[in-house]
């Protein structure tokens, strides 16, 4: 298990970054590495980001000495996420089956989670967001079905899509944590379009279902001082409250969002006209 740091950045830093210093403060990349779980710990709003694609031998984490308590969920919460083949999770000895685009609640308190893949040959792609909690939640499983749909966008802008709320009040409670998955409509390439800043809240977007040759060119930055990060499959974005997110991709793909900060409310955003955009 390994466990990355990332400082984070002004909105006035990334005037001097070039695209090396960009990725490093924020793309994280090989999340999914066969055999082995990747952590990346971020300042903005202290989230935490992971991977893991078990194999062989079941995957194990709970230690908190990276984040300085006797365990990573004395004072924090999950969501877990699986995106590849069908797996399960275990948090202390209770089991939870993970079909593909199931989302597992962590809550506060666990002390050993244990990732596992049915087949080795169609292994499962845990993909995790930690954040600080104060408040014990029970776990709970949060199958597909259960999540919360919404229809968005349109085929005539190329943004249609379909967007499913799970950690989230309105589906399974939490403290602070919201996280959700969306997927694209056939021929529709767009996402989060028009786009918008939460100032209350940052964001972790992880794209996924891409194929190989494939990748995503995500937006990023202050409306009017733009950059972009080329995006491949299994990467995530960190997208502080002070910035747009945004892509487009050159084929089809999905991304899950999660996010945390003041509040839970979703639609506690601040529209950006696209014609503002520079």
């Amino acid at each position: 298990m390994t466990m990355r740091v990332l400082f984070g950045a002004g909105p006035g830093d990334i005037d001097g970054y070039g695209t090396e210093r960009l990725r490093a403060e924020f793309l994280v990349e090989r999340l999914f590495e066969p055999g082995r779980i990747a952590f990346a710990y971020t300042h903005v709003d202290r989230m935490i980001v992971g991977g893991a694609c078990p194999t062989g031998e079941p995957l194990s984490f709970g230690d908190g000495a990276d984040v300085g308590t006797p365990h990573l969920f004395t004072a924090r919460e999950m969501g877990i996420a699986n995106l590849g083949g069908a797996g399960s999770v275990s948090v202390d000895q209770q089991r939870f089956a993970l079909a593909n685009r199931d989302v597992l609640y962590v809550g506060r308190g666990a002390k050993q989670v244990t990732l596992e893949s049915d087949s080795a040959a169609h292994p499962a792609w845990f993909y995790m967001n930690s954040v600080p909690a104060g408040a014990d939640i029970r776990h709970r499983l949060i199958a597909k079905s259960e999540a919360k749909p919404l229809e968005l966008g349109e085929e005539r802008r190329a943004n249609k899509r379909t967007l499913r709320m799970y950690i989230h009040p309105e589906v399974a409670p939490s403290c602070l944590l919201l996280m959700g998955i969306t997927d694209l409509a056939a021929g529709s390439v767009w996402n989060t379009m028009p786009p918008h800043l939460h100032e209350r809240r940052m964001e972790a977007y992880l794209y996924f279902d891409l194929a190989a040759e494939d990748r995503v060119v995500h937006l990023m930055g202050r409306p009017d001082n733009t950059r972009h990060l080329i995006v491949a499959n299994g990467d995530c974005v960190i997208s502080p409250a002070w910035s747009i997110h945004m892509g487009s991709g050159t084929g089809p793909y999905a991304f899950v969002w999660g996010m945390t900060g003041e509040n839970q409310a979703y639609n506690d955003v601040s529209p950006v006209p696209v014609e503002t955009l520079r």
